[in-house]
């Protein structure tokens, strides 16, 4: 039998690679892998600033396990999209579509449906009832007497007899109910009368006029150009600028102008 002199085939690996068609952009290319990566991780920041706000807002305090969990994967995987070029881009970055698309689906069904909300986010527990500390419960939530004072002194409670109430809710937070002979007085338990007291709305946002807030409390432009030209500025110099539920205009200036922030009274 003759020998086998027949050459070796000596394919650049790109070349084989885009035959197959399985290669990742910047191998076995001339594009440089650090664009690439710019490129992936452009890609996958605009595309996460995009589902977070499909996701909506809630605070770290509020999140549970799942939403932990689900963070951190979502996370993972958006990082792994940006900063390893062996990973096809498409199916990593539909993974990460698909786990924000169930995430979605999710937190939509939990509004309606309680079972679910209890399944997903868990029910609060009662750890301390008229003042007597549950050690059941705490020993079912894998806590001990130094996390729950831990937990306590974070409320600014320092001793177990304070509490009357104390309920782990289903985010880890310590919720807190002092005995009722401890707790402050208030205007209704003294029969005095207050003034309604809600929150200052914005008029002058970084040097620019909220309209929309001026309109919903019924004044005008002019009104407000009164009310700075009277504290002896013009409007370029307010940088900030509230009206609280009292009538009380608050006034802060441009730091470069040195000038402490004013607070009056004004008429309507």
């Amino acid at each position: 039998a003759r020998p086998n002199t027949a050459r070796p085939s000596h394919r650049p690996e790109g070349t084989f690679a885009r035959q197959r068609g399985d290669a990742t952009p910047g191998r076995g290319s001339d594009v440089p892998e650090s664009l690439v990566i710019a490129i992936r991780s452009t890609a996958t920041f605009f595309t996460m600033l995009a589902l977070t706000r499909v996701l909506g807002k809630r605070q770290l305090a509020q999140l549970n396990f799942f939403d932990y969990v689900f963070g951190i994967t979502v996370g993972s995987i958006a990082a792994s999209l940006s900063i390893e070029p062996d990973l096809k881009f498409v199916p990593t970055w539909l993974a990460l579509l698909l786990w924000t698309f169930w995430g979605l689906v999710t937190s939509s069904l939990s509004l309606y449906s309680r079972r679910l909300r209890k399944l997903l986010d868990g029910e609060p527990t009662v750890v301390v009832q008229n003042g007597q500390i549950l050690e059941g419960a705490l020993k079912r939530l894998n806590y001990n007497l130094d996390d729950l004072r831990m937990q306590l002194r974070s409320q600014g409670v320092f001793s177990m007899g304070e509490v009357e109430f104390a309920i782990v809710e289903p985010g880890g937070q310590l919720s807190v109910l002092k005995k009722s002979q401890l707790l402050p007085a208030t205007p209704a338990d003294l029969n005095i009368p207050t003034a309604y007291k809600g929150p200052a709305t914005e008029l002058i946002v970084d040097g620019h006029i909220v309209h929309a807030n001026l309109e919903q409390l019924g004044l005008t432009e002019a009104w407000l150009v009164e009310q700075v030209r009277g504290r002896g500025h013009e409007m370029a110099d307010v940088y900030y600028a509230e009206l609280d539920t009292q009538g009380n205009l608050y006034i802060d200036l441009h730091d470069d102008l040195q000038h402490v922030p004013q607070e009056n009274k004004v008429s309507e």
